[in-house]
C-alpha cells in the first residue's frame, strides 16, 4: 500500500476542510447575500391533512386544487413575492416535481377529523420528505413549502418553509409557521394562508433567521 506524500496529504486535507466549511456556511451565505442562486420549488401537499371539512371534494382537491394553488403562486408574483420575502434579487421557479408529487395524493387520505393532525409533523419528517426529491443536478438553494395541515375550524394552515442545499439534499433550515386563510373559493382561500406566511417571513421572520443563523 502506497503512502500519500506529505504535500498531497496536506492538499487533500485542506480540500476536505474547505468543502466542509463551504457546506456549513451555505445557510449563512443565503441569509446574508441577495445574489445566492435560489429556486422556488413549490408547495408540497403530500403530507397535508384537511381538518374539519367533511364535505370537501377530495378527488377535485387532489387532481386540480393542489395544482391550482401552486399555479396561482407562480402567476401572481406581486401577491406571492417569494424573492422579496427572502430578500433575494431573483428567485427562479421550478415547481414541476412538487406538482407531480402532489398528484400522487390519495383522495381518501386527505380529510381528517382529528384536530391533533394540525400539529403532527416534526423536523425529521420534513428531512425525510426532502430526501425523496431529485433536484436533477441543480445547484444553489431550493425553497420548498411543506403544507402540514389546513384547518377549516381554525381558518388557517400550518406550513413549513424549508431551505435546502440542492447539491447535498441537506435541510439547512425548516420551521413550522401558521398562516390565516382568506379569499373566495378553495384555491384562493388556502393560497391566502400561504400569502400570510410569506408576509410574516417578509416582515419579521427572515430578519429573525438572519440574526440567529447569519452571523
Amino acid at each position: 500500500m502506497k503512502h500519500l506524500s506529505k504535500p498531497l496529504f496536506t492538499f487533500i486535507a485542506l480540500f476536505l476542510l474547505s468543502s466542509s466549511i463551504g457546506i456549513s456556511q451555505t445557510l449563512k451565505d443565503f441569509l446574508n447575500s441577495k445574489e445566492t442562486p435560489t429556486t422556488y420549488l413549490g408547495l408540497d401537499f403530500t403530507k397535508t391533512k384537511l381538518i374539519g371539512d367533511a364535505g370537501a371534494n377530495t378527488s377535485d382537491i387532489a387532481s386540480r386544487q393542489y395544482g391550482g394553488i401552486n399555479d396561482v403562486v407562480i402567476n401572481e408574483p406581486k401577491k406571492y413575492d417569494i424573492a422579496g420575502a427572502f430578500q433575494k434579487s431573483k428567485v427562479d421557479n421550478d415547481i414541476a416535481q412538487a406538482v407531480t408529487r402532489n398528484m400522487s395524493v390519495k383522495p381518501a387520505e386527505i380529510i381528517s377529523t382529528n384536530a391533533a393532525d394540525y400539529n403532527s409533523l416534526k423536523e425529521a419528517d420534513i428531512k425525510t420528505l426532502v430526501k425523496g426529491y431529485d433536484f436533477l443536478g441543480k445547484k444553489g438553494i431550493g425553497i420548498l413549502f411543506v403544507v402540514e395541515a389546513m384547518s377549516k375550524p381554525a381558518k388557517a394552515s400550518a406550513i413549513w418553509p424549508t431551505i435546502i442545499d440542492m447539491v447535498t439534499h441537506e435541510v439547512l433550515l425548516t420551521e413550522r409557521m401558521e398562516g390565516k386563510a382568506t379569499g373566495i373559493g378553495f384555491r384562493n382561500y388556502w393560497a391566502g394562508s400561504f400569502a400570510d406566511v410569506l408576509k410574516t417571513i417578509d416582515k419579521k421572520k427572515f430578519d429573525e433567521w438572519k440574526s440567529k443563523y447569519g452571523k
